[in-house]
């Protein structure tokens, strides 16, 4: 017999949704097939069956899980049976009297008050296989850490935190500034917590409660994160003009030819990837607990995309490598998963640059996106439009794209995102670069 839990993912999911199974309790099941579909944090995966057998079905769907959590066996009638005979057994069998203990001396009764007013409660620690490696070779007790993750799970995070602490590598700050900084924080959730209830006793009627989906939690978190990141953001125009005669021709080749629909976002790909050459602290992440940037040497494009539970940012993997037509056929297939539901996490990490597309719905001029964590920047691009432009002295009608980058001003400086929407627009206005590209 089998047991079919709801294991690590990783990507530090730690929760699910039983969205849907797709057999019925005491199926015949084969080996590899799909049981049901859980959605996460990142995505909706289905639950392949290990082994080939009868199912037992033990939590229905719209059921929340937790890492560890058991979602149905699998095995012969008679094993199966044995399991629910066992539960049958467990809440029915009426609990049998304690035999009497004897008479204990009024100095052993003091004694065991005094041993059971100190012992504390034992809890389970809640981390993943590698937080609890990472915690074995920096010698940290798993015990003694508060998890600052989601129903207290254990960060990595939290383990080089106490390791640096013990080591006195931590204490980069004053004491006093990270406990007013402490309390601060505490003071404004106790606040914002406090206008909440205040609302509601004044419309408790008039309120609906509408829970958070999976992906709107996540969204939630990531949205904190990059909160947490000291900002700021270089707004520029591109002429265009030739970006957009560009596309237009090649939009009918492709088509015609191949079936795929080209637009301006893989153009847009490509002259990112060269300006990410030229400025490679964008192509990066922040090490806080090393004080480190972490410089990618490979280009990884994240591409905000809107779908029916809430933005999800898929990856175009190795986006350098890929040509014109690659990579508007990924485009169009990520874009179609997203819709479908039927993107995968493997889909949706590892990026190291992300773009949204706010043009592609249709408006917006300039616009300040939020950096997709960790990542250190994000690029977002907007709607194409006729503007006056001038060229030798001269005004007359052209295309325009504005464009804004938000970067990590603790890796980057405003002078250097200039250098890197510098490079974006001179790659983007070569008719020469483009005609390469096509």
């Amino acid at each position: 017999m089998k047991e079919i839990k709801f294991v690590d993912v990783g990507e530090g999911i730690t929760e699910g949704h039983i969205q849907k199974w797709l057999v019925k309790d005491g199926d015949e099941v084969k080996e590899d097939q799909s049981l049901a579909q859980v959605e996460t944090d990142k995505a909706v995966v289905n639950v392949p069956s290990p082994i080939t057998g009868k199912i037992k079905i033990m939590l229905k769907e719209g059921s929340d899980l937790h890492i560890g959590d058991v979602l149905a066996y699998i095995g012969d009638e008679s094993e199966l049976g044995s399991v629910q005979q066992n539960a049958t057994q467990s809440a029915a069998q009426p609990a049998k009297p304690a035999a009497p203990a004897p008479a204990a001396s009024a100095q052993q009764a003091q004694a065991a008050q005094q041993s059971a007013a100190q012992a504390k409660p034992v809890q389970e620690v809640l981390a993943t296989p590698s937080v609890r490696k990472l915690a074995e070779q920096l010698g940290v007790d798993l015990n003694s850490l508060t998890g600052t993750g989601p129903h207290g799970r254990i960060l990595d995070s939290d383990v080089k935190a106490a390791a640096a602490a013990s080591s006195g590598r931590a204490a980069q700050q004053p004491q006093a500034q990270i406990s007013a900084a402490a309390s601060g924080s505490a003071a404004q959730t106790e606040f914002a917590n406090a206008q909440i209830r205040s609302m509601l006793e004044r419309h408790k009627e008039d309120i609906e409660r509408v829970p958070l989906s999976q992906t709107r939690k996540a969204i939630a978190r990531n949205m904190e994160l990059s909160w947490t990141i000291p900002r700021a953001t270089h707004m520029d125009i591109i002429n265009a003009t030739a970006l957009f005669e560009i596309v237009e021709k090649e939009k009918k080749k492709a088509e015609a030819d191949f079936g795929v629909k080209i637009t301006f976002l893989p153009f847009i790909i490509k002259a990112v990837v060269e300006a990410l050459k030229e400025n490679p602290h964008f192509n990066a992440s922040y090490d806080r607990d090393n004080l480190e940037i972490l410089v990618k040497k490979y280009y990884n494009i994240g591409l905000a995309a809107e779908a029916p539970d809430g933005l999800k940012v898929v990856v175009i993997k190795d986006a350098d490598k890929k040509s014109i037509l690659e990579l508007a056929k990924e485009i169009a297939e990520l874009g179609k998963k997203v819709k479908d539901q039927t993107i995968s996490i493997d889909e949706m990490k590892d990026s190291s640059f992300t773009i949204t597309n706010i043009g592609s719905l249709g408006g917006g001029f300039l616009s300040v996106p939020m950096i997709n964590y960790p990542d250190v920047a994000i690029l977002g691009i907007h709607m194409v439009r006729d503007f006056p432009v001038v060229k030798d002295g001269a005004v007359s009608v052209g295309k325009v794209l504005p464009f804004s980058l938000v970067f990590d001003h603790r890796v980057v400086d405003g002078a250097e995102a200039v250098k890197f929407g510098n490079a974006l627009i001179k790659y983007l206005e070569d008719p020469d670069f483009l005609e390469m590209l096509s």
